[in-house]
């Protein structure tokens, strides 16, 4: 049978509808409310828009949007350099199996050198047994260590 070709493509204005149908599906597979419409708007404009604050890159296999990933980086103090972080990976789950996430993975590993980053780093949630063994394939580690904290600021 013949390996499907993945091309991995930038989102931009003109391509964003699918990337929203692609974190619908998402926050479908995680059991969560999808983005109102109006966060939405801001998604597409903080990847696309004049003010962009990350980017988002969406796999096509076969003519068809299979997943997405979306980055953006933060800065390491102790060593000086950038850190590409990875918001999200997804491909739906239909596509899985395929070397899908793995091409997306590895591009967002290229982007991250290129830009001269010192490394990357993510989240992935306990439950997720699939994306940790997959994770752990590629070659990372989970931090010990360190706790995962967050903050809401309210609009």
């Amino acid at each position: 049978m013949k390996k499907p070709r993945t091309i991995i493509r930038k989102v931009t204005k003109r391509n964003g509808r699918t990337l929203l149908a692609l974190v619908d599906a998402l926050a479908a597979y995680e059991k969560l409310h999808p983005p109102t419409p109006a966060a939405k708007r801001r998604l597409l404009a903080g990847c696309s828009g004049p003010g962009k604050r990350f980017d988002a890159w969406l796999a096509v296999t076969d003519g068809k949007a299979t997943g997405y990933a979306l980055t953006f980086e933060t800065y390491s103090s102790f060593r000086a350099l950038p850190v590409l972080f990875l918001e999200d990976l997804f491909v739906l789950p239909s596509s899985r199996g395929a070397g899908i996430g793995k091409a997306l993975f590895l591009f967002c590993v290229a982007e991250a050198k290129r830009r001269g980053c010192g490394r990357m780093e993510w989240i992935v949630l306990d439950w997720n047994r699939g994306a940790k063994r997959f994770y752990r394939k590629l070659g990372a580690k989970p931090l010990d260590s360190w706790e995962h904290f967050r903050l809401e600021i309210r609009r």
